[in-house]
């Protein structure tokens, strides 16, 4: 008998132990592997504002099991230059930047991983209230301001083809942002190709929309994910479970506009009002979501590429190269 018990007490002791390791185990997995990523530091580039640090913040999802290191740029093209320098492992671009660097050395250190889906509004060409133009026909010799390398450069070349017009038949006048929008009120040119936050300070003003890019422009913003991080299978992880996190913060977003809203206006520096009509008129469009690649998004870009290639902007290029497949299962398993 008191054998049994003995027997029966280490059965139990030695079930207590197994429960407890098996508990210590599950404290640091992720959501993407089960790979313990306390001593990861997953360095990620922003455009703007921060709007991803922001969104997980907003969506009590910034908690990961791996450090993060935020750096802001004043655009995607700086992004991925400090990809190519292995200083990020993780950003999101326009279509265009993947274009330019993946003629840099060593393909610009990057492979394009995912997709981010938003809406495609704000990207437009205006001119001032007090212009006698009407349409994209009307701007045959004239000035047209333009952020060169951009989404706006290809929506001007694909109006002005549509039109049976050239990048010849107008005067292009390479411009920032904010400089285009002052040239367009102060007259120095005659027509703005330009998105975003000028676009719609640009209406406040008085300008007029001749044309618009919602039904040209796909939607799609890269997911950039560094070569070298790639190759590294905590990082990989790591950055499978941050898009997840991200996917799931536009959820949050889109449920709850007006705390998502307030957010922007204070980032932005625009009015409360401003910002919800903008985003809710966007998520009428589209959805902001993170995708896995498609032969569609690839046979985006490669439109692009061609259009470039066209004007003298890059050498003709094959934009299946920029992508890589190497997150797709993970990400279809938590779409």
């Amino acid at each position: 008998m008191a054998k049994k018990s003995s027997l029966l007490l280490l059965m139990g002791f030695l079930f207590l132990l197994l429960a407890g390791c098996g508990k210590s185990a599950d404290v640091n997995k992720d959501s993407s592997g089960g790979n313990d990523l306390k001593n990861v530091t997953l360095r990620i580039g922003q455009t703007g504002w921060g709007v991803f640090e922001e969104s997980l913040k907003a969506a009590g999802l910034s908690d990961t099991p791996y450090k993060v290191e935020y750096t802001v740029f004043q655009g995607g093209n700086l992004c991925l230059e400090a990809m190519a320098g292995d200083h990020i492992d993780l950003t999101e671009t326009s279509e265009i930047p993947p274009i330019i660097y993946a003629e840099a050395a060593n393909q610009g250190n990057f492979k394009i991983v995912a997709v981010y889906q938003s809406n495609t509004l704000n990207q437009e060409v205006v001119v001032s209230k007090n212009s006698s133009l009407q349409s994209i026909q009307d701007l045959k010799g004239k000035r047209v301001g333009y952020v060169k390398n951009t989404t706006a450069q290809y929506f001007l070349l694909k109006m002005l083809s549509k039109a049976n017009l050239t990048w010849q038949d107008i005067t292009p006048v390479d411009l920032s942002t904010s400089d285009g929008l002052m040239a367009l009120l102060s007259g120095d040119i005659d027509a703005l190709a330009s998105y975003g936050n000028a676009i719609i300070s640009a209406h406040q003003q008085g300008a007029r929309t001749i044309s618009d890019a919602r039904d040209i422009l796909s939607g799609n913003f890269p997911i950039e994910a560094s070569s070298t991080a790639l190759q590294d299978d905590q990082k990989r992880a790591a950055i499978n479970d941050y898009l997840e996190r991200l996917n799931k913060a536009q959820d949050w977003g889109a449920k709850h506009p007006q705390e998502w809203s307030k957010i922007v206006a204070a980032n932005t520096h625009q009015s409360y009002e401003q910002a919800y009509t903008t985003f809710v008129e966007g998520l009428k469009q589209r959805n902001n979501k993170v995708l896995p690649i498609s032969q569609a998004a690839i046979d985006s870009q490669q439109d692009i590429a061609n259009q470039f290639s066209l004007v003298g902007v890059i050498k003709q290029a094959d934009a299946a190269n920029f992508w890589s497949h190497a997150l797709d299962e993970q990400i279809k398993s938590w779409q």
